[in-house]
């Protein structure tokens, strides 16, 4: 047997799929809905305005705004990887009924956007939204909600900013994180071009972090979310939906009662140590 033939056959696969990895990550991590351009969207029992954003040229991005009236807020939804806003736009309503407006967009190359996919470019997209929102909106009425995808870039935005609070959906831990977990053998810190580490950002956000995740989501695992809460532990709270996976957290009562709680709670107040028992310690008393 030649054992030298095989080394270098096995070698040349590994490279060859590496390479492949590399040149085709894209089409793995996104999975865009193009519209054309005189699509119309069509929401039921929604008012809405459709923006187009010039972020320089070759690069526009399609948003929708949703509105009610006396909004006590407005609500970043940064949505997942796949389909455009003409899926998306439907869950507005879960923030909408609650009193707040809604803004979404759609990612570079999804749905109206234009404009070839980086991650700093994506980043830099969603900060020039953000600072257009900030020109219209005091940042104490803005809420980021991240999910899924959307989710790292949402909390890169509250690590820059100061918005009022930020939800994060099913959040992952890094696109490497999720990467290794499919492909352990290829070296993924060198090939990603889509590393999106939200565990890095997570720990510079200076406000409420509320975190939703299914106990049974198959994609991005519960532990995840256990994890990322121990990262920024002062300002984080987890709310598990029981049995809830990836892709369903909508039909799940939990999910929108968790919602509830969220958008229509106070900004916590520092605990007093005098008034509380936080910091007792436990005596060994029989």
């Amino acid at each position: 047997m030649n054992w030298g033939l095989i080394i270098t056959i096995a070698v040349g696969l590994f490279v060859i799929l590496n390479i492949i990895a590399y040149f085709l990550q894209e089409r793995l991590i996104f999975k865009p809905e193009k519209l054309p351009k005189d699509f119309e969207f069509k929401y039921e029992n929604q008012v809405f305005d459709e923006y187009n954003i010039e972020i320089t040229d070759g690069v526009n991005l399609n948003g929708v705004h949703f509105k009610v009236r006396k909004p006590k807020g407005i609500v970043l939804y940064l949505k997942g990887n796949s389909r455009s806003l003409k899926g998306w736009g439907k869950f507005a309503i879960d923030f909408t009924r609650h009193g707040f407006d809604v803004l979404m967009v759609d990612y570079r190359g999804f749905g109206k956007s234009t404009g070839m996919r980086t991650e700093a470019g994506i980043k830099r997209d969603l900060q020039y939204v953000y600072d257009e929102l900030k020109k219209q909106v005091d940042e104490k009425y803005i809420v980021l909600y991240g999910r899924s995808l959307g989710s790292g870039f949402a909390t890169k935005l509250a690590s820059r900013n100061n918005p009022r609070m930020l939800i994060l959906d099913a959040p992952y831990y890094s696109m490497g994180h999720i990467a290794k977990k499919y492909l352990p053998i290829m070296p993924m810190s060198i090939l990603l071009r889509f590393p999106i580490k939200t565990y890095k950002w997570i720990e510079h956000v200076k406000c409420p972090i509320k975190i939703i995740h299914g106990t049974n989501d198959k994609l991005i695992r519960f532990k995840t979310s256990i994890k990322l809460s121990k990262i920024n532990a002062k300002y984080t709270r987890l709310y598990p939906v029981i049995d809830g996976g990836h892709n369903n957290l909508h039909t799940f009562p939990q999910y929108h009662r968790f919602l509830e709680e969220i958008l229509h709670a106070k900004l916590p107040k520092e605990i007093d140590p005098k008034t509380s028992s936080l910091n007792f310690r436990r005596k060994n008393v029989r």
